[in-house]
């Protein structure tokens, strides 16, 4: 059963998802506002649901704090049509967001594939093991050890998100693959593309700038305009 943190100012609502959510299968503690989030949050959680609007601490500071420590997945929860915020939570790290007012069948939906998609890099690797196939994945100086999502270039830990961790492992599995924007996101983030949805974008820039410079000066990745990304191997 998976533990959530459900995070929001407005009392009823917050109820009302617990409840929801409760019901869905999940354990499910809640928080009224940033600080009592950061508070209680700790490594048993599997996932926080982070509304941004919250008095005290709002959801943008709260994200950034989180991110200092843990690279727990994290859902935002925005006003409708506030793409400034949408666009900052995933510079700061969040792996989705969804706009109020929700369905519901489309939170639980979400939810789900996050879960999902981290739980299944726990398994791949499991299976790995039993078949004494390696477990890292390796390109030059960068090392992904999927297992415990943790991506290493020359011994340095680049502290990669979950996404993040997912996007590249997905790119790098694939070098001079282009992989379409809407591949990419069905695979990685468990959701349809719609349109006008930045998601990948936004965490291949994240990406771009956690990377360190590649010896050989080639960049990591290329954007095919219409197509997608594909991760640069050897000239």
């Amino acid at each position: 059963m998976a533990k959530l943190l459900v995070v929001d100012d407005d009392l009823e609502l917050l109820e009302l998802l617990a409840e929801l959510l409760r019901i869905e299968g999940f354990e499910v503690e809640t928080a009224n506002n940033g600080k009592v989030c950061l508070e209680k949050l700790d490594e048993s959680y599997q996932l926080v649901l982070l509304d941004i609007m919250m008095p005290v601490l709002n959801g943008i500071e709260t994200l950034k704090r989180i991110r200092q420590n843990l690279s727990i997945p994290v859902m935002m929860l925005t006003a409708r049509g506030d793409e400034i915020d949408r666009v900052l939570g995933l510079e700061l790290g969040a792996d989705d967001y969804l706009a109020k007012p929700f369905n519901d069948r489309e939170l639980v939906a979400r939810i789900k594939a996050i879960l999902r998609r981290t739980e299944s890099h726990t398994l791949r690797n499991e299976d790995n093991e039993k078949n004494e196939r390696p477990t890292q994945l390796q390109f030059e100086d960068l090392v992904l050890y999927p297992k415990r999502q943790q991506a290493i270039y020359k011994e340095r830990d680049l502290e990669l998100t979950g996404t993040e961790f997912a996007l590249l492992q997905s790119l790098m599995s694939n070098p001079g693959q282009a992989l379409s924007r809407e591949h990419l996101s069905l695979t990685v983030l468990g959701k349809s593309l719609t349109p006008f949805d930045r998601s990948i974008d936004m965490h291949i820039s994240n990406l771009r700038r956690k990377l360190p410079k590649r010896k050989n000066d080639l960049p990591w990745f290329k954007t095919l305009r219409g197509k997608g990304y594909f991760f640069v191997g050897e000239k």
